[in-house]
């Protein structure tokens, strides 16, 4: 127990460390290719962090022996979403408030300053392809693992219209030094690609080590392989989305923030679930329905109050209480 919890803490340590890395480095590489800010989120960072969580689920759907290994792919596919849908937006609306506390010239604690329109669209594009996701995990046809294809269309389409968005560039100015060559003021993309491809690598590793000590913990409390993918495993796997969504927040780059959130999103949303429906039945037990159905209230909830522009800190900090919701809601059917 005492090396498990130990391991749990230092792998967590190092993720955070390796993505002060990564986030330095995805923002140089964004600058080179002179991309906008919301793109580097939604399309650079979130597709370089959502790779341990991909990698979970296409190991245990494509090389599962047993039809409980490839659960903990469904389940980690699942699971992803509803993370990041309570859990990482809420982190990021109480690190922006503890920020502005600490800012004795803040007007507004609880205010928002990002583009609120922007992100309702974000949302409305989730909550689409969730929707068909569900539905997809209700019915039985033999001709549905071709539909995953649909998804990894989709991902392809939204990383096309960030790309193409008329979106403010950063400035050279505006960034940190990139931390592999901090005296130089112009950093080449190699330096810049090597930084992040390096962070990343230590990134997938730690992940992976954190990934097996919430798996035993898991077993500690009992829970079984479906269940702690479900509920646990998302957890650990978003942890580099959380992390750099807390970098950027104290960097004061809240917009980032958000866009790498929405970004890990939309790819949780297409690309593990389009090797879920290929390579497995992708059939919804109760409890995997449910967590679709707290996902889903979570994204609605912030459709709406982005989409009429009312949504502040506070209201962002109280989605992970859905969280909070469904593990009452596992514990009580586990223990009823």
């Amino acid at each position: 127990m005492l090396s498990t919890l130990l391991l749990f803490f230092a792998s967590a340590a190092i993720i955070y460390l390796a993505c002060e890395y990564f986030v330095n480095g995805v923002e140089w590489v964004g600058q080179r290719l002179n991309l906008g800010a919301t793109a580097v989120g939604t399309v650079l960072a979130a597709f370089g962090t959502a790779l341990p969580e991909s990698a979970v689920t296409f190991m245990a759907v494509a090389f599962g022996g047993t039809p409980d290994q490839r659960d903990i792919g469904v389940g980690a596919a699942m699971g992803g979403p509803l993370v990041l849908a309570t859990v990482a937006y809420a982190v990021v609306g109480l690190g922006l408030i503890r920020q502005r506390r600490r800012q004795p010239a803040a007007e507004c604690v609880t205010c928002m300053n990002a583009d609120q329109r922007k992100l309702a669209r974000d949302q409305g594009w989730f909550m689409g392809i969730f929707i068909f996701k569900l539905a997809l995990g209700v019915v039985a046809f033999a001709w549905k693992p071709w539909l995953g294809l649909a998804f990894l269309a989709a991902y392809g389409l939204y990383v096309r219209r960030e790309l193409l968005a008329d979106d403010d560039r950063a400035d050279a100015e505006d960034l940190e030094p990139l931390k592999l060559r901090p005296r130089t003021a112009e950093p080449g993309m190699g330096w810049a690609c090597l930084q992040t491809l390096l962070a990343l690598a230590v990134i997938a590793g730690a992940s992976r080590v954190f990934v097996t000590q919430i798996e035993g913990i898991g077993t500690m409390l009992g829970l079984t392989p479906h269940v702690a993918a479900l509920l646990l495993a998302p957890v650990a796997t978003e942890l580099p989305e959380i992390m750099n969504a807390l970098i950027w927040v104290r960097q004061g780059k809240e917009r980032l923030a958000l866009a790498n959130i929405s970004g890990a999103m939309m790819i949780q949303a297409t690309i593990p679930s389009a090797m879920g429906i290929m390579m497995t039945p992708w059939m919804l037990d109760d409890t995997l329905l449910v967590a679709g159905l707290v996902t889903m209230l979570s994204i609605g909830l912030l459709w709406l109050r982005f989409r009429r522009e009312t949504m502040n800190l506070r209201a962002l900090s109280a989605v992970g209480g859905l969280y909070a919701i469904f593990a009452g809601y596992v514990g009580w059917h586990l223990h009823p």
